[in-house]
């Protein structure tokens, strides 16, 4: 009669000085003499390993697992950027709350970064239209908490992670004036469209005084030199007008999804089977 021991098989076992650890083998000066199970269980064991690589993967999985969970359910959403550094006298700010109010009675859900300035302005815009108002918080040294227009926020340590719920889930970009972090998201979001990673996706730049100069810049330096397309530029849409912003969102976001459903239903007529018979005469094999 067996017992439990006996068809026990250890995840970690030697054999002639060779220890086994699951897929992994160690030998001579890797062996350690602790299993993982004691290694585990012993409390007074050192900390140095919550800072390790092995265990910031898992706190990466975590962060997209609590954001995909969280957003799931959105809905359309359109990320608005800008600088933390706004006023709330500032024309960047009533711009931003005048687009995140124009975005909520659209039918948007409003995603920032959550922080102060136009991201604030955008997140009480989306409360007065009534919207859903969403903050992506990023763990910095001198940055705030969440505002208080934020009514679902996430906060994240990576910023690589929070960059994926941003692209993931808004149907478009509305860019205020900003600094490092807004042309980051800018970027980030522009070398995708222009890579085909992601498709149909509205870039829209608001406040011409403001963008017109990096505009120019691209157009008579980086298009001029060849390193970059006119086609390229051409992703990028400025004005001045927070519900001229709207509707160009709105109206790529139609074409797109007019695009889906043909696509749709071209896949669907490719897929159903056909009613004629081998001869082609509307027969079936056995008519």
């Amino acid at each position: 009669m067996s017992t439990v021991t006996d068809d026990f098989e250890p995840q970690e076992k030697r054999q002639n000085g060779v220890r086994f650890r699951g897929p992994v083998v160690l030998r001579r000066g890797q062996v350690q003499e602790s299993t993982t199970d004691q290694r585990l269980l012993d409390t007074r064991g050192p900390t140095e390993w919550l800072h390790s690589d092995p265990w910031r993967v898992h706190r990466i999985t975590a962060e997209f697992v609590e954001g995909f969970g969280a957003l799931a359910e959105l809905g359309p959403a359109v990320a608005v950027f800008g600088s933390a550094r706004a006023l709330p006298d500032s024309p960047e700010y009533l711009q931003g709350v005048e687009v995140g109010r124009l975005l909520a009675d659209a039918g948007y859900a409003v995603i920032t970064g959550g922080g102060p300035g136009v991201m604030e302005a955008a997140n009480q815009g989306a409360v007065k239209g009534g919207g859903t108002s969403v903050g992506l918080g990023i763990e910095l040294p001198f940055e705030q908490g969440l505002n208080d227009y934020v009514d679902l926020g996430v906060n994240f340590r990576y910023f690589f992670a929070r960059k994926t719920m941003f692209v993931k889930y808004a149907q478009g970009f509305v860019v205020l004036p900003g600094g490092f972090g807004t042309m980051d998201e800018l970027f980030e979001a522009l070398t995708l469209v222009q890579t085909r990673k992601v498709t149909s996706f509205p870039l829209v730049l608001l406040g011409s005084a403001y963008w017109s100069g990096l505009v120019r810049w691209l157009r008579e330096s980086m298009v001029a030199d060849g390193k970059a397309s006119p086609a390229d530029l051409a992703l990028l849409t400025v004005t001045d007008s927070p519900a001229e912003a709207v509707r160009l969102i709105q109206g790529q976001n139609g074409h797109r999804a007019a695009d889906e459903s043909a696509a749709f239903a071209e896949k669907v007529a490719a897929e159903r089977p056909s009613h004629h018979g081998p001869r082609g005469d509307g027969r079936s094999e056995r008519g």
